[in-house]
């Protein structure tokens, strides 16, 4: 492979991903995805932002001692405490980076720094030469790079590489390119650049226009050999470009592109799923390569050409990506071998014990529907792997509800092996169910969003449902499963409580 043809994926779900709104994730969580992401192939992780909080600087330390793979970045401003703050956190990985920005556009230097260009430029150097004394592997970024005057940012990229950076980031922060404009200004810097060659120029394209992927694309058509993305584009505003998106345009338009990667493909949809699932934010069913309805055929004409051949409406097969489809039925007869082997079929390798857990969940489920779908199963093994201990667990719920009558819930949870029950009334049988869990837990949560889907068809779907939760001022993802949509409802406001708790015991842990 011809190493300049080499595109490196630089994944920053875990950083810009996780400034979505309303996103919120602990450090068992974020370690889960890293895990995931280095399963998946790709080359950089960034970890997160190590000095805006205490949360993010474990994190990256927990990703920086755990995965191994991939080059765990962190990001900080141009400044020795945030480069200090980041190096104590990603010095544990096997391959550490130390990813250093500082705003270039005069919108920016005037409003934000305030600071003149001249102060600018020699901030740069600096922090990178600084970054450099730590570690071998700097990456500079020039935040609202496509905005800035272009003879002043080859200016201060040809400052940052000569102090030490491996690698330049040209991003496009507020999402203001077109693809041909793009494509030039980065064709433009790195001609102009005189050490141009001494440097890998990345892209990082935001999506207020709906262009990110496009725009990443033209970049490294014009010689960026780093794309900056997020699975299923997440990320602040309108979100980021879209790692899978970016990886199958690289792939099915290999011919055009002529640019390799290091990917394992049958990864990709089970990585979209996760995020997913740990960030709350469902993904769009007709979203690209990861959507519900990505490999969906309604017209009959459409449905007709792919029962001849595939390639007629198909430009990529969904097994490709890891979506994968078995008519054998899995029900309340089938064994434990059987399970584990459509497991397997899934891409799930779990321990003894996670596998009898996730078997016994199987069986209950059973119980209430005839047939078991793949998406039933790895809806099961996700919900099993939460990352989040379950200090109150629902052990009973009644309801009793209808029209011109007071709904009314009684709940029963296990906390530390003992019993607890409460009964409540509400508007709505929701509300009533959640007043009793208040009671019992004394941690009164207020629903800010909520989310009802079917994991499968069917009357016995099992349903899914994916709520955001204020508690004490701080917003906590929750998320039940159940055939019984009141039960999914009240076990995910449990799910949001139970992350309130673990944060709280690891704060006062922290602070004794």
């Amino acid at each position: 492979m011809n190493d300049k043809n080499r595109i490196y994926l630089f994944d920053t779900t875990l950083r810009d991903g996780e400034q979505s709104p309303g996103v919120s994730l602990n450090v068992e969580e974020k370690v889960e995805i890293a895990q995931q992401l280095a399963r998946l192939g790709v080359d950089i992780i960034e970890a997160g932002f190590p000095i805006a909080s205490p949360g993010d600087f474990q994190a990256v330390k927990a990703i920086a001692r755990s995965v191994k793979g991939p080059i765990i970045a962190g990001l900080c401003r141009a400044t020795r405490a945030d480069i200090d703050r980041t190096w104590e956190a990603v010095k544990y990985a096997e391959s550490p980076r130390i990813h250093t920005f500082l705003a270039s556009s005069d919108i920016h230097l005037k409003y934000k720094l305030q600071k003149s260009r001249e102060e600018v430029l020699v901030q740069a150097v600096e922090a990178v030469k600084y970054a450099r004394q730590f570690c071998p592997d700097v990456e500079f970024s020039a935040e609202d790079a496509t905005r800035s005057d272009l003879d002043y940012l080859i200016e201060l990229v040809e400052a940052v590489i000569a102090a030490g950076a491996t690698v330049v980031n040209l991003p496009d922060t507020v999402g203001y390119s077109v693809p041909d404009e793009f494509g030039r200004f980065m064709k433009t810097i790195i001609e102009r650049v005189p050490n141009s060659d001494k440097a890998i120029f990345s892209v990082h394209c935001h999506d207020d226009l709906g262009m990110a992927v496009a725009n990443s694309l033209a970049g490294i058509s014009n010689g960026a050999r780093q794309i900056e993305c997020a699975v299923n584009g997440i990320g602040e505003r309108a979100g980021n470009a879209s790692l899978e998106e970016i990886i199958m345009a690289l792939y099915t338009k290999h011919a055009f592109y002529q640019k390799e990667l290091n990917i394992k493909y049958d990864e990709i949809y089970r990585t979209s799923r996760l995020v997913s699932t740990l960030t709350g934010m469902v993904v769009q069913p007709n979203k690209a390569i990861v959507g519900s309805n990505a490999f969906a055929h309604e017209s009959g004409i459409h449905q007709d050409g792919v029962l001849k051949e595939r390639t007629t409406y198909e430009i990529m097969s969904p097994e490709l990506v890891g979506v994968f489809k078995n008519n054998l039925v899995l029900g309340k007869h089938s064994g434990r071998h059987a399970f584990k082997a459509r497991l397997a079929e899934l891409g799930y390798d779990l321990s003894d014990e996670e596998l009898q857990k996730a078997f016994v969940k199987f069986k209950d489920l059973a119980d209430k529907k005839k047939e078991i779908s793949n998406d039933d199963i790895e809806a099961l093994v996700k919900e099993q792997g939460r990352a989040i201990p379950e200090r109150f667990s629902l052990e009973y719920l009644h309801i009793s509800s209808g029209t011109n009558m007071i709904p009314t819930a009684t709940v029963r949870l296990c906390i530390d092996g003992m019993p607890f029950e409460a009964a409540a009334t509400g508007s709505g049988s929701m509300e009533a169910a959640c007043q009793a869990v208040d009671k019992i837990t004394d941690i009164y949560g207020r629903l800010l969003e909520y989310k009802l889907h079917a994991v499968t068809g069917g009357k016995d779907a099992l349903g899914e449902v994916l709520s955001k939760v204020e508690i004490e001022d701080k917003i906590y993802n929750g998320r039940g499963l159940s055939t019984d949509i009141i039960e999914a409802s009240v076990k995910s406001y449990i799910h949001a409580i139970n992350r309130h708790y673990y944060e709280k015991q690891l704060v006062n842990n922290q602070g004794s």
